[in-house]
C-alpha cells in the first residue's frame, strides 16, 4: 500500500475525467486512472465532436454555453454550419426540428449549391444555421492532460480498478488497482479523500465496486463509417447534415465524409464495434437523399454514449456518500460541454460558488435519481 494520502482519484482518462483533474489540480492533489493504454481510448475519441449549442436538453445547453469561451479562447473551434434536410412527407417532423435546433428554413435550391450532391427529387425541405462548429477533440483532451500534470496532477494509463472501500474510521478510500500484463500483471492499493467516477459506459460498474447504488445508466452504441467523397467533390466546406429525427448525419472530415446511422441500441459496456446491418440501414437513408451512391467504405466504428432515464448527465456528489462524486451519463453532449462539466465537479468538491444556477444544478445532481 502507499504511504501517499492523495486529496483526489479521478476513475476515467476521457473527457470527463481529464475535464475534472484540469480543474481540480490546481486545487487539491490529484490522479487519474484509466484502464485502457490511451487515453480518451472509447466515446471520446470516437465522437464526431461538433460545438452545437442548441443540441441537447436544457441541462446541457447551459453547460455547452458555459464552455464556448474555453472552446473558442483556445482555438478548438472552426466553422462548420449545421444543415436539416426532409423528405416532401415530413413537413411536421422538419417543423419540429428546426424549432428544437433553431434552424431556419432555406430553400431546397440553397441546399443544393450547398451540398451538391443532395438530389432535389427526394429533398422536400431545407433548413440550416452557421452557429455549428468543429470542434477538435483531441487537441482538448490533451491540453486538459497538460494542464493536470502541469499542476502536479498525475495520470497513468494500464490502471484497472479491481476494488474500492470506504472506511469511516478516517474518512478515506482504499483504491486497489492491477497494472500490466502476463508475467508483468502487479497490483497497488492507493489512498484518497474522494473519487470521481468519470468511467463512462462502466460507472455503474464502479459505483457496484464502491458499494454505492446505480444511476441506472444505459450505453447507447453509436456508429460510423468514413466514405471517399461523394462524387470526387471538394466537401471542405459542406455543413453537417442531418435527416429529420436524427435518423441519419453526414459530416465532412479531412477531404472524406462520416456518415452515421445515428443509431442508439442500448448494450453493454465493451470495446465498441459497429453493426453491419445498422451501419447499412443507415447508409441506405443517407442515400435516400443523395444522387451519389455509396461505392465504398474505407472505415468503420463505433462508440458507446451513455444516458440515464431523463437524458441529463449525472454531476456531483452522491447522496449517500459525498466522498464519491459522479461525472457519468453525457450522452452525446460530453465533448463540447466537458469544460464547464470539469469546472462543476472541481467548484462542487472544493467549496467554490458553481458558475451555473441552481434550478440547472439541481438537474444534474445524482440525488434526482434517488427520490432525495
Amino acid at each position: 500500500m502507499s504511504d501517499q494520502i492523495l486529496d483526489v482519484i479521478i476513475i476515467g482518462g476521457g473527457l470527463a475525467g481529464l475535464s475534472a483533474a484540469a480543474a481540480l489540480s490546481p486545487l487539491r492533489s490529484t490522479l487519474v486512472l484509466e484502464s485502457e493504454s490511451a487515453l480518451g481510448y472509447h466515446s471520446s475519441g470516437r465522437s464526431a465532436a461538433m460545438f452545437e449549442a442548441h443540441y441537447g436538453p436544457g441541462p446541457v445547453q447551459v453547460l455547452t454555453q458555459a464552455s464556448e469561451a474555453h472552446h473558442r479562447s483556445n482555438g478548438y473551434l472552426s466553422p462548420r454550419g449545421m444543415m436539416l434536410v426532409a423528405g416532401p412527407d415530413q413537413a411536421e417532423e422538419f417543423a419540429a426540428d428546426c424549432v428544437s435546433l433553431s434552424l431556419t428554413e432555406i430553400p431546397v435550391e440553397q441546399a443544393v449549391q450547398m451540398v451538391p450532391v443532395l438530389n432535389p427529387a427526394a429533398v422536400g425541405f431545407a433548413a440550416y444555421h452557421d452557429t455549428a462548429e468543429d470542434l477538435d477533440a483531441d487537441r482538448l483532451l490533451q491540453d486538459f492532460a497538460k494542464v493536470t500534470r502541469s499542476h502536479g496532477g498525475a495520470i497513468r494509463t494500464d490502471a484497472q480498478v479491481t476494488a474500492l472501500q470506504y472506511a469511516a474510521a478516517d474518512g478515506m478510500w482504499q483504491v486497489d488497482i492491477t497494472t500490466g500484463s502476463g508475467a508483468a500483471r502487479s497490483t497497488e492499493t492507493l489512498r484518497c479523500r474522494s473519487v470521481v467516477n468519470a468511467a463512462g459506459a462502466w460507472a455503474d460498474e464502479i459505483a457496484a465496486l464502491a458499494n454505492i447504488a446505480p444511476i441506472g445508466l444505459q450505453p447507447k452504441r453509436r456508429s460510423m463509417a468514413r466514405l471517399p467523397a461523394p462524387g470526387g467533390h471538394d466537401v471542405t466546406t459542406w455543413p453537417m447534415i442531418m435527416g429529420v429525427g436524427e435518423c441519419w448525419y453526414a459530416k465532412p472530415d479531412a477531404g472524406k465524409l462520416l456518415v452515421s446511422p445515428a443509431d442508439a441500441d442500448p448494450v453493454a459496456p465493451h470495446d465498441a464495434y459497429a453493426d453491419d446491418m445498422v451501419l447499412a440501414e443507415g447508409l441506405a437513408r443517407y442515400e435516400e437523399m443523395v444522387s451519389e451512391p455509396v461505392t465504398r467504405v474505407e472505415h468503420n466504428w463505433a462508440g458507446l454514449r451513455s444516458f440515464v432515464s431523463d437524458g441529463v448527465p449525472v454531476m456531483g456528489p452522491d447522496p449517500d456518500q459525498p466522498s464519491f462524486v459522479w461525472c457519468a451519463g453525457q450522452g452525446g453532449y460530453g465533448v463540447q460541454s466537458s469544460p464547464a462539466a470539469g469546472r462543476l465537479i472541481a467548484a462542487l468538491m472544493t467549496g467554490a460558488a458553481p458558475e451555473i444556477d441552481a434550478a440547472t444544478l439541481a438537474a444534474l445532481s445524482p440525488a434526482r435519481l434517488r427520490g432525495a
